[in-house]
């Protein structure tokens, strides 16, 4: 099973993917976790170059190496991962490039950017995609006190689009699964396994 955790900065993904591993695990799942972009050495390199704040990208580079990215972790961890029969979990997943690249940068048109997707994915599609849903205001309070990377520095009319995606998607993929990130994170964990109960033994 593949499951993605989507959401703006700040929403809390790295924190709810651990609770998630540690849940499955304790019931018998075995469970991989990759961040996107990264997973792998050719990936983690693309992920320097993506976050680096001194390096200036086109916006279709920047669409480009997400993607290189991104098929390298599908086609040398995720597939096999998966044909095995485990369960990967993914933090960010070609939605986030619909949502920035292609909401946030019009980078390219979307449905050029959905096919893309396809390509770089290797076709594979998330069994379910859990959005944890957080305002701007909220995500700006939560991340203030970070330095920023690359992505980070882009403003704020950029993220606002980039949200503006995630609500689109949302309406449009009936794999996405709302979760409201601004309660404590317990009660996000509960809501997560309620909702992945549906799908899956745990």
């Amino acid at each position: 099973m593949l499951i993605t955790f989507e959401g703006i900065d700040g929403s809390g993904k790295s924190t709810q993917i651990a609770l998630l591993r540690e849940k499955l695990q304790e019931k018998g799942h075995e469970v991989s976790v990759f961040r996107e972009p990264g997973g792998t050495d050719i990936s983690e390199m693309i992920r320097g170059m993506l976050l680096n704040p001194e390096l200036e990208i086109d916006p279709v580079t920047e669409l480009l190496l997400f993607s290189s990215a991104r098929s390298q972790l599908i086609a040398e961890k995720v597939k096999p991962l998966l044909a095995d029969g485990k369960v990967v979990i993914l933090d960010r997943f070609y939605d986030s490039t619909t949502a920035y690249q292609g909401y946030g940068r019009e980078s390219m048109p979307l449905a050029e950017i959905h096919q893309l997707n396809k390509v770089a994915s290797h076709g594979l599609a998330p069994d379910i995609t859990f959005y944890l849903r957080l305002s701007l205001e909220e995500s700006a309070l939560r991340t203030a006190q970070f330095e920023k990377d690359r992505m980070e520095q882009s403003g704020d009319s950029f993220f606002q689009k980039v949200y503006n995606g995630f609500e689109e998607l949302l309406k449009t993929e009936s794999r996405f699964k709302a979760i409201d990130a601004n309660k404590l994170p317990e009660e996000v964990h509960a809501d997560i396994v309620s909702v992945l109960g549906e799908h899956l033994s745990i």
